[in-house]
């Protein structure tokens, strides 16, 4: 960790869950892309890491949320965003922080509920029949054509 990681302060999640600053680890190292000269001397890229599956206040139902829906893309247990887009390295670490914020909260949604299965209405059904009928109408029109 970065001298000064504590300014950055907690990352809000959800309502519930808030990421405290000592879970988030930065690392910040040269850019590719836009900066001119400075592109060489300026660490502007920045990697932020936390290991989801330990941070404190999650439910067990959660955590196995996060293990389902982030598995791939942890490595040994630690999710890992980068930022290189902006010049600015602080730019840079808020648009991690916004992205790794994202990703939890997508991960942490509850599933959809299942669709519940209902019967066409007798509506839809005359309609559907009237369509193959015009269709096939149509068809044997093209067909006795000679």
């Amino acid at each position: 960790m970065a001298a000064g990681d504590d300014a950055a302060g907690d990352l809000p999640v959800t309502g519930s869950l808030v990421v405290p600053a000592v879970e988030l680890s930065w690392r910040f190292s040269r850019s590719s892309g836009p900066g001119g000269q400075g592109v060489n001397t300026a660490d502007s890229r920045v990697e932020l890491s936390v290991a989801p599956l330990r941070l404190p206040g999650l439910t067990e139902t959660q955590r196995a949320r996060l293990a389902e829906r982030l598995g791939s893309r942890l490595v040994d247990g630690v999710l890992t965003i980068g930022a290189a887009e902006h010049r600015q390295q602080l730019r840079n670490r808020q648009a991690a922080r916004e992205r790794l914020a994202a990703v939890l909260r997508a991960a942490l949604a509850a599933p959809p509920r299942a669709r519940r299965r209902t019967k066409p209405t007798r509506g839809s059904q005359e309609r559907r029949i009237q369509a193959k009928k015009q269709r096939g109408e149509l068809k044997r029109q093209r067909r006795h054509w000679d």
